[in-house]
Order: C-alpha cells, then structure tokens, then sequence
C-alpha cells in the first residue's frame, strides 16, 4: 500500500487482484446480487486510488481499510436501492389511486351520459331532433334550418324549450 501511494500501479494492481475477492464476498453478503457486489468492488478501488494519500499505516492494516472502504460502498448501495424501492413502492400506489379516480370518474361519465339520453328520449321528436343536430351534429341554426326545412325562428324555439325541458328533467334526483 506504500508503494500504491506513491503512484506505483503495479502495487496498486497487487493490491487489487489480492483483496478483490474478499472485496466482493462483502460486498455479495450485503447486497445478495454477484453482479452489483462486482460493480461496488470496482467503485471501492477507484475510490481507494483516487484517495491513496489518504491512507495511514497508524491506524491501521490496508487490508482493513481496503475493506471498509468495500463496506461503506455497499451500506451506500443498500441505503439508495431501499430509496428508489420506496420511491417506486410510492409511485405505484400513486398511480393505483389515480387509475381508480380516472375509474370513477369514467363511471360517473358514463352516468350522466345515460341520463341525458333517457332525458333527451322523453322530448319530442322535433325538439330532440334539433339538439341533436346542434350539440352531437355540431350544425348552426341556420344549418338545422335548412336540412329539417324549418324556419330559422322555428329552430331557436325548438332548441329554447327541448333545452329547458331536458335541464327540467336533468334536475330531477336520480330513481333510487
């Protein structure tokens, strides 16, 4: 490790092929996955060279702090993937709540749609006839004039009451 300090890669290199499989055994215990176990081994000896000046005989073996450094990598590894675990877990349920408010609401859609049906089945023919050429055909009065052969006056009265009459009905409390 002396020599690795000094900018020796041959003794960095011994080091390395020496603690490796040590390093990764860690590693493997503590994260259960043989190819993240490798990646955080590697990650420990890149950080072991880019802070070789670091180390301090005194305080201890390489071996040791080749070996914490392994250890500190993967408690880090373990702490980030329970993160993005709740992360995910959260999102999920998110998204589990939004689809069953779009269900809802789809539900409630559909509802109203039924009701405004049974609602316009109940107007007569003229005035259901005009609303429907207005709001599902998107014509004009002046367009519903002229393909039901009416007067344009006639189309706005029709329009007027089956209207009122239709929010009449629409009013009224839904049938238990």
């Amino acid at each position: 490790m002396l020599l690795a300090q000094t900018g020796d890669a041959v003794a960095f290199e011994a080091l390395h092929e020496r603690f490796r499989p040590v390093a990764v055994s860690i590693a493997y215990r503590m994260v259960g996955s043989r190819s993240i176990a490798d990646d955080i081994a590697q990650e420990a000896f890149f950080s072991i060279w880019r802070t070789r000046a670091r180390f301090d005989p005194e305080l201890g073996s390489a071996r040791t702090w080749i070996l914490q450094t392994v250890k500190h990598r993967a408690i880090d590894a373990v702490r980030k993937d329970r993160v993005h675990e709740r992360r995910r877990t959260s999102a999920e349920a998110l998204e589990r709540i939004q689809a069953s408010d779009q269900t809802d609401a789809q539900v409630a859609h559909l509802e109203d749609v039924r009701r405004v049906r049974a609602a316009l089945g109940k107007l007569p023919e003229d005035q259901r006839r005009a609303i429907e050429l207005a709001y599902y055909g998107g014509l004009s009065h002046t367009e519903i004039a002229a393909k039901l052969d009416i007067p344009f006056g006639t189309v706005k009265g029709r329009l007027r009451l089956g209207l009122g009459k239709l929010r009449d009905r629409l009013d009224e409390p839904m049938a238990a």
